[in-house]
């Protein structure tokens, strides 16, 4: 674990999208109702395999897990905890997101994964777990590194017991 501007950060590699379910249910185990997580990262770089496993951690048939594009959210029900999967890739910023009510899932009963968080302007949450997914090519090999950045103690706390 690195430290920079006091936050204590994880950096993993997965070489395949089964290894990033894998480690996006292990950490899922750790997640209690309310938490918020923001993946960031690029079209296709793997945004919704990892809250694939994330489902996979709580109990949710990951198959049921579908990019929510063009519908903004999907609820799953089911698994020990609810999860709430936002993609905000088609909002053109927080004007557009404010009506969404987004603030009261962020506190509510589920988990809340959220593609494209950057279109949330000013209504983001205080804490908050971020998790940046980047692809890099190695030896022909496409591989994704995920660096999770906690913001807030929970969240720190939260990192720490996952390392």
């Amino acid at each position: 674990m690195k430290k920079s501007s006091g936050k204590k950060k994880l950096k993993l590699i997965s070489g395949s999208p089964r290894r990033t379910r894998a480690i996006a249910a292990a950490l899922s185990r750790a997640l209690s109702p309310g938490d918020v997580l923001f993946l960031r990262g690029g079209l296709g770089s793997g945004k919704t395999v990892f809250a694939k496993g994330i489902a996979a951690g709580l109990g949710i048939d990951p198959a049921r897990v579908v990019s929510p594009t063009f519908v903004l959210l999907r609820e799953y029900r089911g698994g020990k905890i609810p999860l709430y999967h936002f993609d905000l890739y088609r909002l053109d910023g927080p004007r557009q997101a404010a009506p969404l009510g987004l603030e009261e899932y962020m506190q509510g009963d589920g988990i809340c994964v959220v593609e494209w968080p950057d279109r949330l302007g000013c209504l983001e949450c205080p804490e908050y777990l971020q998790v940046n997914i980047g692809r890099e090519e190695n030896g022909g090999r496409n591989r994704r590194t995920l660096e999770f950045v906690p913001c807030g103690a929970r969240y720190s706390r939260l990192m720490e017991s996952f390392t």
